[in-house]
């Protein structure tokens, strides 16, 4: 006797079912919702372009929910776009756009483009109020002026950092980071107006440093861009415990940085106990630690 072979699970809803789901979508009975739930979103991306079109109907509890499903579509895509782009790239991948694909695995509609035109929109305006034939100071002056002042950049509250401190299309939207999402921030600004500026990875904070053939100078973006020395540099180190190693105060890869700012994210998450988004990040620290 030949043997059965079951019928492939179709993607695509009969006009029947989507009535049926859509009814059972908006059941109070949470229990109800959570089976529905998980049979549309079993059906692949042909659930999550139906369920798009109920992204602006009148019902506020379709609405709603027909939202989070098509928001988990995209999540789950924009994860293995980011996962993807780690393993494909090397130590001096683009960091601005890692951090942007970063982004969109916890906001699916960043705008990495639009978010792009912010910064280039703030290195444009300071193109035209900066002297480029000033000494460091001036014209680090002039950007901390724009950014901290203008813009209103600011450093988030440091003994509760919240995820949205890290992801970058957040910090751009409340001027608000933590001490390498406001780094990155002036980091990019920077390099779109051909500073000397590098990522400098010191163990417990994050700093910027611009660096000519005559001198050093160390940036703090988390306190609205304050210059330091070397020395005190080495000064915080010690006064954190740490032994100075010139290691320290050296530039990191672009690879690295992305590294920090998934590993920055893992610690959030396992203190805030959210296993999922923990576990999420992990995956990517994985795959940028190969």
């Amino acid at each position: 006797m030949e043997a059965t072979l079951s019928k492939p699970r179709s993607e695509t809803f009969s006009a029947g079912e989507k009535q049926a789901l859509a009814k059972l979508l908006v059941d109070d009975d949470p229990e109800v919702y959570r089976a529905i739930r998980g049979e549309i979103v079993s059906r692949g991306e042909a659930a999550a372009e139906w369920m798009r079109s109920f992204s602006l109907c009148s019902d506020p509890v379709l609405r709603r929910r027909s939202q989070e499903i098509v928001r988990h579509f995209g999540r789950r895509k924009a994860d293995s776009e980011f996962l993807e782009f780690c393993q494909r790239n090397g130590e001096d991948l683009d960091l601005e756009s890692g951090c942007w694909l970063l982004a969109r695995t916890r906001h699916p509609d960043a705008n990495q483009e639009g978010y792009k035109a912010v910064i280039d929109s703030f290195a444009g305006s300071l193109l035209d109020i900066m002297d480029f034939g000033a000494e460091p100071e001036g014209l680090l002056a002039d950007i901390n002026e724009f950014l901290f002042r203008r813009e209103q950049f600011q450093g988030c509250n440091p003994d509760k950092v919240a995820p949205d401190d890290c992801y970058l299309n957040q910090v751009v939207n409340e001027r608000r980071g933590d001490d390498l999402s406001l780094g990155l921030i002036y980091l990019f600004v920077c390099q779109r107006l051909g500073l000397p500026v590098a990522g400098i990875g010191m163990p417990g904070h994050f700093l910027c440093r611009f660096q000519t053939l005559r001198e050093e100078i160390y940036i703090d973006s988390f306190h609205r861009g304050r210059l330091l020395t070397k020395n005190a540099c080495i000064r915080f180190l010690r006064e954190t415990g740490r032994r100075y190693d010139e290691r320290f105060l050296a530039p990191i890869s672009p690879r690295q940085m992305l590294l920090r700012v998934c590993a920055n994210l893992h610690q959030i998450h396992a203190r805030d106990a959210m296993t999922e988004e923990r576990d999420r990040i992990q995956r990517y620290i994985i795959a940028l630690s190969r």
